[in-house]
């Protein structure tokens, strides 16, 4: 099992129409076969400077690949995360054994 997860900044104000349009845009990734357990997440801890993160697993490495390489990720990277994202942090994890 692997569990991807971004943490992020974006470059608009909280509750703007933009941050919305954002996160809308974000749930879609749950829709690409593979993705499990989709969360998309607020920060409320004062230690960091991220204010959302993003988490889902995936059953295999094929299936972490397949969501890398697909063409809704590649949209959503290309019109949204480039243009909305100020700066972030992606950690992936396996279990340890």
């Amino acid at each position: 099992m692997i569990r991807h997860t971004v943490v992020f900044k974006l470059k608009f104000p909280k509750s703007s129409s933009e941050e919305k349009e954002f996160l809308w845009a974000a749930a879609a990734l749950a829709l690409i076969p593979g993705v499990q357990n989709f969360e998309s997440l607020r920060q409320i801890s004062k230690k960091n400077d991220f204010d959302y993160g993003l988490s889902m697993e995936f059953d295999s490495e094929a299936e972490y690949k397949f969501y890398n390489n697909h063409a809704d990720h590649a949209k959503f990277v290309e019109e949204y995360w480039v243009r909305c994202v100020e700066k972030f942090l992606e950690i992936d994890y396996e279990l340890t054994k």
